[in-house]
């Protein structure tokens, strides 16, 4: 009996041992990136949620006097960290971008008097904003709480997919007040608003909608907004009058008046509250309309309390985080390996209602038919890594996410896949067209889901659009020419990788013609390519290069985020050619030691003002993508033990577990993607190929769980801080005697074992 009791005893604590490892969201830290570059937002949202529900500590890029403040860039994802006060919380923000936009829908709780202006950051009393404190502050996925002190009122933040649920625990007042603030967003644009429309349903229920003209030309959100109590009264301010108000004059307006339309809008509505009297609520969008969107809120939280919808929502997180599940040296490297996983899952977006309808890139509505619609592809950035990633541990949803390009290419005028899309608009940011190579990769790697031979076509269309971005030039001459288009070298070398992962993707489809085709262009990356100099440089339509050149430059010399010295070495579908090209293996390799160990002039950060010191290594900038493969190039020189070296320098310096910890912006989940290849010991570092090239491991141990069923686990030997070099790679318990591991090893399960040493094995 009492072996019984002890066994059972046993059982028992073991399975709380496995609820506590499976509680993988106690590692997330979502304020990790929100102070200085790292743009990312602490506040709630589901994996790939449509609706991310943060505070605003600040927006505007413009002063009360209309001028531009160029400090709104720091503002991309609404809240900075060392910020006073909030302005409250909105429904729609991007993760780590260097652009804004979003913003949508703030709500804000007061007392007191009523204000239906925010106010400033240095006299909060001017408005309706509030201090708070980091003290009182608390950040988990899907879950937000806040103390706002102005006004003693407890904020409490969580969401589904489509709805943002608020939890707010008042004093005691006659004079509460929940405002719906739609003049806010943020913004890169003055009078980013072309239209709103607020209808009060009843004394609980209300409908409206915002049309916006900004970073996104245009874009309309729905809403449909729930009380869990009634208002006792309501209100709203335009804060734009115009000449035409013959329909008000009708009305007495001044007090509970149904409908409010305007471009300014502020409405608000009234309570009476005893002390610690909550009122809840229910925030549902929609691309289409109100009524989906009243559906969505239906849908998503009927018959669920708070705390209900809370834990639905963090088991979804734990559910995705689970996909990998590792074990580190420290508490430290947990925190930063799943807060990475954590922002790596936050985008792509789902753009689509619960019924399947969503807005078209045509502006029509459109139901995606088995398959869920994403949107905001960051493409410049993503394609590198986070693609990669998905193709991986997430390839159903990464299937889902090329269908919604093959819808935005059907609905584009141009028949493009998207470049940098949001909300049923193009923005056409960056350069290149990256669809491509992710849509590749997924070819490459055998996903399923989607028409492959459909999607390649799609791929050659849009690498085949002569007018766009200086391709036509690009087609003709082999190279995109400087007194063409601006950024004219990284334009070429990315269309010439572009072209290269289109060609792996044919070749698999077996359509070698179009595969010799682009195999031709991906070696175009030697038109802007200067053997005198032995770096990339700007060339005129007449073939000569630009004279007037300065190699470490940032500003007016051909390349984007980058100059000629670090985007030279941006080659991944032919690094031997490239390294033939710049004098051999001996050079090459002594001047990728020079980019980790030069010295930048002033200038460079005076003409960059998306870079910090606190973000770069020498020249090498890890907070701009094209950067990203760099390290892995020691693998394709007789000096392999530098990647391994160099790779655990990157992880040590560029990512920490404090707010401040990330030296660049996280760009949708591309930094955190590398962080996460980079720390289990391989990248994917040509996207379109099967073939991941190996590093140096940060962990103990990694088990993915894969969609088709097996297990790959990483097992890693004589870890330590120390041992940052790779002594052998056995994969099954062979040995693994190149530099690379190939996708489909991973997909058929098994274990590869990393022996590390203090020593490099030469």
């Amino acid at each position: 009996m009492k072996n019984r009791f002890y066994l059972c005893s046993l059982v028992i604590l073991l399975a709380q041992a496995g609820v506590a490892q499976d509680q993988w969201i106690q590692y997330v830290n979502p304020l990790i990136g929100t102070r200085k570059m790292g743009h990312t937002f602490p506040g709630a949202t589901v994996p790939f949620g449509a609706v991310q529900l943060s505070p605003d500590t600040d927006t505007l890029p413009y002063d009360v006097n209309g001028t531009y403040n160029a400090g709104v860039y720091k503002y991309c994802a609404g809240y900075q960290y060392d910020d006073p006060t909030i302005v409250g919380f909105s429904h729609t923000h991007f993760s780590g971008t260097g652009h804004s936009d979003l913003g949508d829908f703030l709500i804000m709780p007061t007392t007191g008097a009523l204000q239906l202006n925010p106010g400033t950051a240095a006299d909060p009393g001017s408005g309706y904003r509030s201090r708070f404190r980091h003290a009182t502050e608390t950040a988990e996925p899907n879950y937000y709480k806040v103390r706002l002190d102005d006004n003693n009122i407890l904020a409490e933040l969580t969401t589904t997919t489509r709805v943002g649920v608020h939890r707010y625990t008042f004093p005691q007042s006659d004079d509460a007040h929940i405002i719906l603030d739609l003049m806010h967003g943020i913004y890169n644009y003055a009078d980013k608003n072309v239209w709103t429309f607020v209808r009060v349903e009843n004394d609980t229920l209300i409908t409206g909608f915002k049309q916006t003209n900004g970073w996104a030309r245009t874009r309309t959100v729905y809403f449909a907004m729930v009380f869990s109590r009634p208002f006792r009264s309501y209100g709203f301010t335009n804060f734009k009058n115009y000449p035409y108000k013959g329909f008000y004059k009708r009305f007495d307006q001044t007090k509970n008046f149904p409908e409010m339309a305007g471009e300014q809008i502020r409405a608000h509505f009234d309570f009476k509250t005893n002390a610690g009297e909550q009122i809840g609520i229910r925030f549902a969008l929609s691309p289409v309309s109100t009524g989906n969107a009243l559906e969505n809120l239906l849908a998503e939280t009927s018959g669920q309390d708070f705390e209900m919808i809370r834990k639905k929502g963090q088991d979804q997180w734990n559910k995705e985080l689970g996909r990998i599940r590792i074990e580190a040296q420290d508490r430290e490297s947990l925190v930063n390996f799943y807060t990475a996983l954590y922002h790596a899952f936050l985008s792509p977006t789902v753009y689509m209602d619960g019924n399947g309808e969503y807005k078209g890139l045509d502006q029509n509505v459109h139901k995606a038919s088995g398959f869920t619609n994403y949107t905001t592809f960051s493409l410049w950035d993503t394609y590198r890594a986070l693609h990669p990633l998905f193709s991986l541990v997430q390839p159903r949803r990464n299937s889902d996410m090329i269908r919604s390009m093959l819808a935005h290419q059907q609905q584009s005028v141009h028949k493009m896949l998207p470049v940098w899309s949001h909300y049923a608009n193009e923005n056409w940011c960056m350069s290149g067209y990256h669809s491509v190579p992710v849509i590749a990769d997924a070819i490459v790697k055998g996903l399923t889901g989607f028409d492959a031979n459909q999607a390649l076509d799609a791929c050659i269309q849009t690498a085949n659009v002569g007018y766009y971005d200086g391709l036509e030039a690009y087609l003709q001459k082999g190279y995109v020419p400087d007194d063409v288009r601006p950024n004219s070298v990284s334009t070429t070398m990315e269309y010439a990788f572009d072209d290269w992962s289109l060609a792996q993707a044919a070749k698999k489809l077996g359509r070698m013609d179009v595969y010799e085709t682009f195999m031709k262009r991906s070696q175009n990356w030697k038109n802007v390519f200067d053997a005198s100099i032995g770096y990339m440089r700007p060339r005129l339509s007449d073939g000569t290069f630009r004279k007037a050149f300065d190699l470490l430059s940032t500003h007016g010399q051909g390349f984007i985020e980058g100059n000629a010295w670090n985007f030279s070495l941006f080659v991944p579908q032919d690094p031997e050619g490239m390294i033939r090209a710049m004098g051999g293996e001996k050079r090459f390799v002594s001047h990728l030691d020079s980019l980790f160990t030069m010295h930048l002039p002033d200038l460079f950060f005076e003409e960059t003002e998306d870079i910090t010191r606190d973000g770069i290594i020498g020249n090498y900038v890890h907070g701009n993508e094209p950067s990203h493969h760099v390290a892995y190039l020691y693998n394709f020189t007789g000096q392999p033990w530098k990647t391994q070296e160099r790779v655990r320098m990157i992880l040590k310096k560029q990512y920490q577990p404090a707010v401040d910890g990330l030296g660049g912006n996280d760009d949708c989940g591309q930094m955190s993607a590398w962080y996460i290849f980079s720390t289990l010991g391989f990248y994917p570092f040509a996207p379109g190929s099967e073939d991941y090239q190996l590093g140096s491991p940060a962990i103990k141990k990694a088990v993915l769980t894969l969609e088709n069923g097996k297990t790959f686990t990483i097992d890693v030997k004589n870890q330590g801080a120390r041992n940052v070099y790779v002594s052998k790679v056995l994969l099954n318990g062979q040995p693994v005697n190149k530099r690379t591991l190939k996708h489909s090893d991973i997909l058929k399960g098994g274990i590869i074992q990393f022996i590390m040493a203090a020593r490099p094995a030469k």
